[in-house]
């Protein structure tokens, strides 16, 4: 039997426990969730360089900057900078292009092309687009060598670059344009070498001859950009420490279409003519990077596995699309919202499958996964008010009376790891009046998810080919 005074002490730890019930609800939606400044949500109109990253500087690293930031010289001419509306749309550009590709991946594409002589006839089907978030980063590339901002791309396999004499056309860009005989390494390859035979498995298109008996490569992108040259090998400069000799690219001789500013394209897929297959020797198919949270910010690419990997990296199985053995296939099993675990049935990712690409700028996920996630982040933002949508992205936030912001924690799950989302990979901020969920549902559920580059952000991506393997750690750079 309670005494009186023990009562009286119930009666009090009850009204306290009331009391405090509200403020431990909120210090537990603060613990599940990201608590940010909403002006953090925005991109600087300069290049901020100043900010360390923790990514390694040493051997094979080099510097990752967004193609459409200020950190990039071709961006002065604010003009030349594409819209959030046309990022979007050149987004589900690539998208559809890679969906149509590993549905016609039994296809056969036909070009007739010689740059001595005649303008190339394109393939009615074609590529990868090119896309809209990429990033850049600058290598060296001849004998002596010449620097040059190429996107790096993991869904495609074969670098190329523009060439002088540009014997059909070339597009405007940062660099000077690359001219072969200044180099003293530089060397064209065959028609009867087996590296040209290399080519119809990296671009789709089977290799051609020119006059010449030079191998001629085209590769033509979703949005008809296309670049057609001669297959070369060349002294591939990563760091001053770091040189790939005899390294295959493309000399691009007619070079058409979407391309701005850049002077081409370093392929991190897992064709045998990619730079991570050919520099197996000296890097051992591995390389990792990370994405800068905003397009002022700076990230990073490295080559290699210095043992320096971060203990908070988590790894999980590389996968390997039966369409298409070029792309980095995932085991996606599952997503969380602020620690809970949607409702979607494991079938609806295994269905198609999923892939990571660095070039897709919004995740695509499958249907009836969207719309659970979907549900799930407008009941986590409920006190935040809703604006009109923008393009594919239909959750959108006016965050213009805030300073501060509750940012749901998102998670995917890979069969037994848990993979959280950095901060920066939940929203596409087009202002503060009109910050959107960087997700968005494919029409089709048998059309295989995408987890783009939104998601990727501040995150140390690492890709151990030679073991199968893909990780993924917190806060790898600014």
């Amino acid at each position: 039997m309670a005494t009186p005074f023990s009562s009286f002490l119930w009666v009090i730890l009850f009204s306290f426990s009331a009391f405090l019930c509200p403020y431990a609800h909120q210090a537990r939606e603060t613990a599940e969730t990201h608590h940010i400044q909403v002006s953090s949500l925005i991109p600087s109109s300069t290049c901020n360089t100043s900010a360390s990253n923790k990514g390694p500087k040493s051997e094979g690293s080099l510097e990752v900057i967004h193609k459409y930031g200020p950190c990039f010289e071709s961006n002065q001419d604010k003009e030349q900078v594409p819209n959030h509306i046309e990022i979007l749309l050149q987004d589900q550009s690539r998208v559809n292009s890679i969906h149509s590709r590993l549905s016609n991946s039994s296809g056969s594409n036909k070009f007739r092309v010689d740059p001595q002589a005649a303008a190339a006839t394109l393939p009615a089907k074609s590529g990868l687009t090119i896309g809209s978030g990429n990033y850049i980063v600058t290598v060296g590339l001849g004998t002596p060598k010449r620097d040059l901002r190429l996107v790096f791309d993991t869904g495609s396999d074969l670098t190329w670059i523009q060439c002088e004499p540009c014997v059909i056309t070339c597009y405007n860009q940062v660099d000077p344009i690359f001219n072969p005989s200044k180099s003293t390494s530089y060397s064209r390859i065959p028609c009867t070498s087996p590296s040209c035979s290399k080519l119809k498995a990296a671009t789709g298109n089977s290799p051609r001859c020119s006059s010449t008996s030079q191998c001629l490569y085209l590769i033509a992108y979703g949005d008809r950009s296309f670049s057609i040259g001669y297959l070369s090998k060349e002294r591939l400069t990563i760091t001053p420490l770091d040189v790939v000799e005899d390294f295959l690219f493309g000399c691009g001789q007619d070079n058409e279409g979407l391309f701005q500013g850049f002077a081409g394209l370093l392929g991190l897929g897992r064709n045998q003519i990619s730079i991570v297959q050919q520099a197996a020797q000296k890097y051992g198919k591995f390389f990792s990077y990370c994405l800068p949270a905003t397009t002022s910010s700076t990230g990073y690419l490295k080559f290699g596995n210095s043992g320096r990997v971060s203990n908070a990296v988590k790894f999980t199985q590389l996968l390997t699309l039966s369409q298409s053995a070029s792309f980095y296939g995932l085991g996606l099993t599952g997503i969380s919202v602020n620690g809970r675990q949607l409702s979607i049935p494991a079938s609806a990712f295994s269905a198609a499958g999923t892939l990571i690409d660095s070039g897709t700028v919004i995740t695509r996920l499958p249907p009836v996964a969207y719309s659970e996630l979907r549900t799930a982040v407008r009941a986590a933002m409920r006190g935040y008010p809703l604006t009109s949508p923008v393009s594919i992205l239909d959750t959108c936030y006016d965050l213009s009376k805030s300073m501060t912001v509750l940012v749901p924690r998102i998670g995917f799950l890979f069969g037994g790891v848990s993979v959280d989302l950095d901060r920066a990979g939940v929203f596409f901020v087009v202002s503060s009046s009109q910050a959107c969920l960087a997700f968005a549902g494919n029409n089709d559920a048998s059309k295989v998810a995408i987890i783009g580059n939104v998601q990727q952000k501040r995150l140390e991506v690492v890709y151990d080919v030679a073991r199968g393997m893909i990780g993924f750690g917190p806060g790898g750079c600014s």
